[in-house]
């Protein structure tokens, strides 16, 4: 008898209330909730873990919010000594990620080059035998989910400086890597250190699995070596030299987009997305200005935010005047995120803060002092907890 009742109460559960809830009833109720919470909602049942998962509901569904920074860290003579680190700036989010990314293959036993981030997918480079082709692996992995996949090398990967990812979880479960190439396979680099011979670029689709090559560009492009970019209305945005923001699709083909001021003095501006749009930070010799797209036909820009970098860091943070850079714009909020680096000139910087400077308010405040040995790229993290990969590990 006893059995027998154990199986009926768990046949009334099944067929309780919130069973008998359609799918498109479930998912509403499920988008009510903050997002943290939807990955306790995946936990319920195989049926809620499917809905939360499913391509068709990202939409309907809560997204999540900037959690933290992925950064290269550097351990000089230890091998292997290109590592990654991770600093949370939205509390203890990500306590139960593996922010080291152990789980990735061979992660302990090569170098891992950060490369980029974009809507909850990092890239890296894993490089064991500079020598030879077979020693690239570019990896894409989800640090929420430690589920990762290996993408083919290509012929001229180990010519490559600039690799790029591209992913709107809204669009598409699919990703995109860009790789930008020279014609002529050389790697040319002007005295800012920026690449100047970019011609092509080659574009992997996790749909298809394979590379293609775009059209030759009649003007090749000049790209700083760690370009922040985006990855908006199915382009990669990133900046390049002249006062241009280039627009590439996933085809390959180009388009300019004119931006509003002259050439920095400090460097290439950076373009990141917040509040739903394309935003350009320029630091020039005496302050930092933040620009917004309001129109992609148009090319009409609107001055956001100007503040001197006097003004931005104030005289407790004045020594950092010219040893500071923009990293991240909040993707929800008027928040700036800088790191000031105090640099040595042999051992390359040793005291770098993380800060956060608030538009509105105009107040910087202090998040923290990352470790020894960090240093660029600094990528914008926001976890994804449904999973792209249909092949990955």
């Amino acid at each position: 008898m006893a059995p027998r009742g154990c199986k009926k109460k768990k046949r009334d559960i099944k067929r309780g209330p919130v069973s008998d809830l359609s799918d498109d009833l479930l998912v509403e109720i499920i988008s009510l909730v903050p997002y943290q919470s939807t990955r306790c909602c995946k936990c319920v049942s195989r049926r809620w873990r499917d809905l939360v998962s499913h391509p068709d509901h990202r939409k309907k569904l809560p997204r999540s919010t900037l959690a933290g920074i992925f950064y290269q860290t550097f351990r000089g003579e230890r091998f292997p000594a290109m590592l990654c680190g991770h600093q949370s700036v939205s509390g203890n989010w990500c306590t139960s990620m593996d922010c080291s990314l152990s789980f990735l293959p061979n992660c302990k036993r090569v170098n891992m080059y950060l490369l980029d981030s974009c809507n909850g997918l990092l890239l890296c480079l894993f490089w064991n035998q500079p020598s030879h082709v077979n020693g690239f692996d570019y990896v894409v992995c989800n640090p929420a989910t430690e589920k990762w996949v290996t993408l083919p090398a290509t012929t001229w990967s180990s010519k490559v400086r600039t690799a790029r990812l591209g992913f709107d979880p809204s669009v598409s479960s699919h990703f995109h890597v860009f790789e930008f190439v020279s014609t002529t396979g050389v790697v040319d680099v002007n005295m800012q250190g920026h690449d100047t011979g970019k011609k092509t670029v080659g574009v992997y689709s996790s749909r298809t699995g394979v590379w293609t090559h775009g059209v030759v560009w009649d003007n090749p492009l000049s790209i700083s070596r760690f370009p922040s970019s985006i990855f908006f209305n199915r382009m990669l945005h990133l900046s390049s030299d002249n006062n241009l923001v280039v627009a590439i699709d996933v085809e390959g083909n180009r388009r300019s987009i004119r931006g509003p001021m002259p050439d920095s003095t400090r460097g290439v501006p950076n373009v990141y997305l917040s509040l739903g749009q394309l935003h350009l930070a320029n630091e020039s010799v005496s302050e930092l200005s933040i620009w917004a797209l309001e129109d992609f036909s148009s090319e009409n820009w609107t001055l956001k935010h100007s503040v001197s970098h006097l003004q931005l860091l104030g005289r407790e943070y004045s020594m950092f005047a010219g040893n500071y850079r923009v990293i991240s714009i909040h993707p929800e909020h008027n928040v700036i995120f800088i790191v000031c680096e105090q640099l040595y000139m042999l051992t390359g910087p040793s005291l770098t803060k993380l800060m956060a400077y608030e538009m509105d308010s105009r107040e910087l405040r202090f998040i923290c002092d990352l470790e020894w040995g960090c240093r660029t790229p600094y990528l914008p993290y926001v976890p994804l907890l449904s999973e792209p990969f249909a092949d990955g590990q």
